[in-house]
């Protein structure tokens, strides 16, 4: 299978449909538009998910529960945006359910990924894993980036993926990550929205999540694909509402802020960097697996 693809093969495991495209659609645009094979693995359907579109509330968990099969569209959707042409759901679509937020009832479904077994959760990850020998794999965090128990499962079905796959696993692993310095701007700006995601914290060491800036490894400056990630948003339009803070702020700052994704290293050794951090601005550094000639270049 191997022998058929581009020499870098990049994989991603998310929890849910639009979770690619917020942190890391720029990352996986810049790669699939660059020549490399980008393969997302998404965990659940995203059943649990709140609906933004009135004209949709019905297909809610509560009623008609039909959110999850609309959202696989959604993805689809978004991943054409994007480029990318390989999109797998964990175990195949359906096997595991959105587990909703962190203490709810909804944990304790049968299908819930929240329950799931690691070790059999892990081996449906490691088929792929032999099937495209990525070379880099990107997850969350131990805390799954803010603590919803999907994404905290999807890192330790990665991970545990990733020891399981012996010989074929990922040589590097990163986990999404944002530096405390962009926090604080992105926290000053945000004041003078109507839709301030940051109301009521006064530090940006309250937040679930950031890193001290010498913690990051890597940042990818997708700029070039700003507008493929915004098409791929608009294309979760039951997750991502038009009057979203998201929107407001890349209205304002474009893609400065929306373009420009960050990451910690936890496997494998940091390539080239730059700047005052020495931050990688390729996940690829260092493996002897250079960008093919004049491949950024056609892309845009």
């Amino acid at each position: 299978m191997t022998d058929a693809l581009p020499a870098r093969r990049l994989l991603l495991v998310h929890a849910h449909p639009d979770d690619e495209v917020t942190g890391t659609g720029a990352t996986m645009a810049h790669y699939a538009a660059t020549g490399a094979h980008v393969t997302l693995v998404t965990c659940t359907l995203g059943e649990e998910g709140e609906i933004h579109v009135p004209e949709l509330a019905q297909l809610e968990a509560a009623q008609a529960d039909q959110l999850g099969g609309y959202r696989l569209v959604e993805l689809s959707r978004a991943c054409a945006e994007l480029g990318v042409t390989d999109h797998r759901f964990l175990g195949g679509a359906g096997r595991y359910r959105d587990s909703g937020m962190m203490g709810l009832p909804t944990n304790d479904h049968e299908r819930a990924f929240w329950r799931a077994d690691l070790d059999e959760a892990a081996a449906h990850l490691v088929e792929i894993i032999r099937e495209i020998k990525p070379q880099v794999m990107i997850t969350y965090d131990p805390n799954g980036f803010y603590g919803h128990p999907d994404h905290i499962q999807a890192h330790r079905v990665a991970m545990r993926a990733a020891e399981l796959a012996g010989a074929d696993a990922p040589q590097k692993i990163y986990w999404t990550a944002m530096p405390l310095s962009v926090l604080r701007d992105g926290m000053d700006a945000f004041r003078e929205l109507s839709d301030n995601p940051f109301a009521g914290v006064e530090n940006v060491e309250d937040l679930p999540f950031g890193h001290a800036d010498d913690e990051i490894a890597a940042r990818m400056d997708g700029t070039d694909y700003y507008q493929q990630k915004m098409a791929a948003m608009r294309a979760h339009a039951t997750q991502i509402p038009d009057n979203s803070w998201l929107y407001g702020i890349a209205g304002d700052f474009g893609g400065e802020f929306m373009g420009v994704e960050y990451f910690t290293i936890a496997k494998g050794e940091r390539g080239p960097g730059e700047g005052p951090h020495n931050w990688e601005s390729d996940l690829f550094g260092g493996l002897g697996l250079e960008q093919p000639a004049g491949a950024d270049e056609a892309s845009r």
